[in-house]
């Protein structure tokens, strides 16, 4: 009998390589979640433009709550696009990658749970919102939940959001590989 040799095949090493279980710091993700938010104001400009286009809006104020869901549903699409590649243009440039909890990237149907997971940040001031609270005091309440809901994140045992948690996602620090 001879013996075979013991052939292993070489597994491809993925374009990047991450820091085991490190989440990165929380000044690092708020500060990508603001880009984010300033990046979100050119997809909401060519969402509405397009809604205004296809309902023939004339005001902002016309087709209130329709343009609303637009907007939404257009986040999703978006977000879930994203992060089922990996990261959104702000997370890229911050060097976060959204992975699961074995380090794989996420389907886009984890990608979905996790966008509506993320609107945790702002479902109490939107709540406040519409029981006619004020507007400045709205803001107030949401500056006050956007960092208490961050600094919860200090109790998650890897330093992650809670809703990554929820979705069975975590962000995670990534070195892109030179090629």
């Amino acid at each position: 009998m001879s013996a075979r040799p013991d052939f292993t095949v070489p597994q491809p090493s993925p374009p990047f390589t991450i820091a085991p279980q490190q989440a990165p710091s929380l000044k690092r993700r708020m500060a990508c979640w603001l880009y984010e938010g300033i990046l979100m104001f050119g997809v909401v400009f060519i969402a509405s433009y397009l809604f205004d286009t296809l309902s023939q809006s004339r005001h902002a104020l016309d087709n209130r709550y329709l343009r609303m869901g637009f907007l939404f549903i257009v986040f999703g699409i978006y977000f879930a696009w994203f992060w089922a590649k990996g990261q959104t243009l702000a997370q890229k440039t911050w060097h976060i990658r959204v992975v699961s909890p074995s380090g794989q990237p996420i389907t886009q149907t984890r990608a979905l749970l996790r966008y509506v997971l993320c609107w945790v940040w702002f479902l109490p001031p939107l709540a406040a919102y519409s029981t006619g609270i004020p507007v400045l005091e709205v803001l107030v309440l949401l500056a006050g939940w956007v960092a208490v809901w961050a600094i919860l994140s200090r109790f998650h045992p890897t330093q992650q959001f809670w809703h990554d948690a929820l979705a069975g996602t975590r962000l995670v620090h990534f070195v892109q590989a030179k090629k």
